[in-house]
This record gives structure tokens, C-alpha cells and sequence, in this order.
């Protein structure tokens, strides 16, 4: 984006430790979407968006993110489709309101460090609370913001948790649907091409 800032890998960053819940990358994605932490059920099973009342998956899919509906443990699939996941902080909570702030910056620091070794074509930060205090902007609102990410055009998107009471499941989708019109194709895969993946 010409004439916009842009965020660069934090002063003596370093990636720190994924803990539970393994970062999903691989290079030339078409978008990275980047959580705030994992929640407990996702700590347990080793998958991102577990939770029951989560709406994650079920946005991504009527957003046209995926064809169809997948289980938080398909969550491999996802590089198949040109999108990637990771988290601002590893360490699990049972609510985003118990990280600090510290963490939080400390996470966009790192989520810099993976843009710029991945080169997405796009990251989408899912909750805005948390991108407020994480990148320091705190009049940010949802959508595509005035600066870049280590060279990536930068969204924030809503919250999918069942507990942002203040986003219907249309109202998501809607958003994450115009994130998904501004992504760049995603490279061939062989599910694209309705061949069944060997993994399965």
C-alpha cells in the first residue's frame, strides 16, 4: 500500500516457543489468519478454533474460504486452500482477557517475523481488542487497515468465539467474505483440482 506505514519485526524479537497449538505455515500463502491464544480445547487437542461454540470453522467455509465444512483436527487442510494460521500469544487462557499487554505486543513482534519470512499474500488479525493493544492502535476497527505488515496488506477481522455476543454468524461471514474478495489467487493444489488428498 503506498503511503502507509508499515510494521516491521519488533527490536530483538525472536519467535518464542508455539507452545500447544502448532503455528500452520507454509511459503506463498495466499492469507495468514493470525488468533489471539489458544483456548483450553484448543490446548488439549493440538487444534486451532476447537472450542465447541466456536464459530470459526463454519465462517471460513460460508465464506467460501473452504468447500466445505472442516473439523478443527482437518486443520491441515487449510494449507491446501492458500491459508495458514497462527496465534499473537502461545500461552492458553480461558479467556483473551487474561493476557497481558506485554504478551500481546511481544506477538505482534513475532507475527511480523513470520509474514516476513512467509510473505503471505495477506494477514487477517482475528479480534480487534487484541490487535488494538498488540500493534498500539487503539482506534482501530474491523477491516483493512492504513498500514502493512512487514510488506502484507493487514486486516482485522472479528472474533469467531461464541463469547463476542456482538457478531451474529451473518455479520461474520459478511466480513470475512470481503477479507477473503481483496486475497490474491492461492496457488494450484491438488484440492483444487477435486483430487483427494493423501493425508486423508
Amino acid at each position: 500500500m503506498p503511503g502507509t506505514a508499515a510494521f516491521g519485526l519488533a527490536p530483538g524479537g525472536s519467535a518464542p516457543d508455539p507452545g500447544p497449538l502448532p503455528d500452520l505455515l507454509a511459503p506463498g500463502l495466499s492469507a495468514l489468519l493470525c488468533g489471539i491464544n489458544p483456548g483450553g480445547r484448543s490446548a488439549v487437542t493440538g487444534h486451532h478454533y476447537a472450542g465447541p461454540g466456536n464459530r470459526f470453522w463454519r465462517v471460513l467455509h460460508l465464506a467460501g474460504f473452504t468447500p466445505r465444512l472442516l473439523a478443527p483436527s482437518e486443520q491441515a487442510l487449510l494449507l491446501g486452500f492458500g491459508i495458514g494460521l497462527t496465534n499473537l500469544v502461545a500461552r492458553p487462557t480461558a479467556r483473551a482477557a487474561e493476557l497481558g499487554s506485554a504478551e500481546l505486543v511481544a506477538g505482534a513482534g513475532r507475527l511480523a517475523g513470520l509474514v516476513e519470512r512467509h510473505r503471505p499474500g495477506a494477514v487477517g488479525v482475528v479480534g480487534v481488542s487484541a490487535y488494538r493493544v498488540a500493534f498500539r492502535r487503539p482506534r482501530a476497527v474491523v477491516g483493512p487497515q492504513d498500514v502493512e505488515l512487514a510488506g502484507a496488506p493487514l486486516w482485522v477481522l472479528p472474533n469467531p468465539s461464541g463469547l463476542n455476543a456482538g457478531y451474529r454468524l451473518d455479520d461474520l461471514v459478511a466480513i470475512f467474505r470481503d477479507f477473503r474478495s481483496e486475497l490474491p489467487q492461492p496457488a494450484e493444489h491438488p484440492l483444487h483440482q477435486g483430487q483427494v488428498d493423501p493425508g486423508r
